[in-house]
């Protein structure tokens, strides 16, 4: 089939679009009668309600320390001490101050910060990081008026603060629900970045549940945080507050698109404490632990790479009492799913001292249930000293050892009794397989192929019955902390 041009009428098409451009007109391609324009669709938002709203309930927090005449680093912007302290930079040598020193005990800067009104009788919240150390803290309203404030309570763990100004009437935030804030969705910052009072900033929310921390899940966002603005509300677009601006990434000191924000439902619970008792109290059990890598928990029957893997337990502790051991894995607390290492700390630190809980541990195979009590973290906790290393004693080759590079000994009832374990063998040499897999001199082996070992004879057998076409599993002791290896078949 002929395709048959009709130059006529591209002729005519082309000098009427001549002719309409030089008579400045434009033509606009036809559009279908279902396309809607982008506008339409999904409108941008529109903050100004949101300040008009929520702008009076956002405080400027300055706070100051006495000082014995000291120069340089005393002498620097108020806001950038605030960044030095906030984001781990050393403060900076500075240059001597020329003339008279400055009196004995006087108060200078010391950093500049944001908050918000808790309650209309004049409970704010805001960091600890901008009241820690400070001798006097000033609360400015938006209406200009000056308060001198109370810190009621601080808490480094979570980075929340609650202070107290004697005021009444004034204008409370409303907090949001944490389950509706959704990734993707609009947010606003209001603070005083670089010590510049009510500034606005939005952005979206570019993830929840990030973890940055021991006790608490961080909001990410991509809205502009920079110093000063820590401590100032994070506001949904029902003019909510979300979250407490707290943390910045950043190489320079300044914004780079991602900010962290402390979940608002978290922060209320550690001011609720605060302000009942000045202090929060959490929950501990007595475990060092880590994750569980994906090759270890599939070696070791778990399946999926869940829980938190116990690498050792403190003497005398809630989670020694109930009969939790090094290399058990725990999957489960109080009926809660325990999915990643971090998940653990949370849940316990959350829970009141003295509640009889029960946690689920994965041991060599099988999952059981264990009572415990918890019992609370003392500020003052000190690491336990490490165990001394056993003495050396000759070796006595294993054969069935020796095939994956292990020479291995009983233990003697003294190293029982140091080490605080009920049997096991103590590596001599590891080399080849072994060797690759980490172990070394002085392991203490506790578990091979899911089976608990007492002495050499049990080692022997449980190698003896193990897949030697398949990675074998083995829980030793190095040191206090109990670990998983997967020692590989030579291909």
């Amino acid at each position: 089939m002929m395709l048959r041009i009709d130059w006529k009428s591209l002729r005519l098409a082309a000098l009427a679009g001549v002719m309409a451009a030089s008579a400045g007109v434009a033509f606009i391609p036809a559009r279908s009668a279902h396309a809607q324009p982008a506008a339409a669709v999904r409108g941008l938002p529109d903050f100004t309600d949101l300040v008009d709203q929520v702008g009076p309930s956002v405080v400027n927090i300055r706070t100051l320390e006495k000082s014995t005449g000291r120069t340089g680093a005393g002498a620097m912007d108020e806001e950038m001490l605030e960044f030095f302290r906030r984001f781990g930079v050393p403060v900076p040598n500075m240059p001597k101050q020329q003339g008279p020193q400055r009196a004995p005990q006087d108060e200078q800067p010391r950093g500049v910060g944001s908050g918000f009104i808790l309650t209309a009788d004049g409970f704010v919240m805001t960091n600890h990081h901008v009241v820690e150390g400070a001798d006097e803290v000033i609360v400015t309203l938006t209406d200009k008026r000056e308060f001198k404030a109370k810190i009621v309570g601080s808490d480094k763990r979570t980075d929340v603060a609650v202070v107290k100004i004697e005021a009444s009437g004034l204008p409370a935030v409303k907090i949001g629900d944490l389950s509706r804030l959704r990734v993707g969705e609009w947010v606003m910052a209001i603070g005083s970045p670089f010590g510049l009072e009510n500034s606005v900033t939005a952005g979206i929310v570019s993830a929840k549940q990030r973890d940055t921390g021991d006790y608490l899940p961080f909001i990410q966002t991509d809205v502009a945080i920079n110093p000063g603005n820590s401590g100032g509300p994070l506001i949904n677009m029902r003019g909510e507050v979300v979250g407490i601006n707290s943390q910045i990434y950043s190489r320079s000191g300044g914004f780079m698109g991602i900010s962290f924000a402390i979940p608002v439902d978290e922060a209320i619970r550690v001011s609720e404490q605060l302000r009942a008792s000045g202090r929060v109290s959490r929950g501990r059990i007595g475990v060092q632990i880590e994750s569980v890598p994906k090759d270890v928990a599939e070696s070791i029957g778990l399946g999926k790479a869940v829980g938190a893997l116990v690498r050792g337990v403190e003497t005398g502790s809630p989670a020694d009492k109930a009969g939790v051991e090094a290399g058990d894995v725990i999957t489960r607390f109080d009926g809660k799913a325990v999915e990643k290492v971090a998940d653990l700390p949370r849940l316990v630190g959350n829970t009141k001292p003295g509640t009889k809980s029960t946690i689920t541990v994965f041991r060599r195979g099988n999952a059981r249930d264990l009572a415990i009590t918890i019992a609370e973290v003392d500020p003052d906790d000190k690491p336990a000293a490490k165990s001394a290393e056993p003495d050396r004693a000759k070796a006595k080759p294993s054969a069935a050892a020796q095939q994956i590079g292990l020479q291995v000994n009983d233990l003697t009832d003294a190293e029982k009794k140091e080490l605080k374990v009920k049997g096991g063998v103590r590596v001599v040499a590891a080399a080849d397989a072994a060797a690759r897999a980490g172990l070394r001199e002085g392991d203490v082996i506790l578990a091979l192929a899911n089976t608990e070992i007492g002495n050499l004879k049990e080692f022997e057998a449980a190698l003896a019955k193990a897949d030697k076409g398949k990675p074998v599993n083995v829980l030793f002791r190095r040191g206090e902390w109990a670990q998983y290896a997967l020692i590989r078949p030579a291909r």
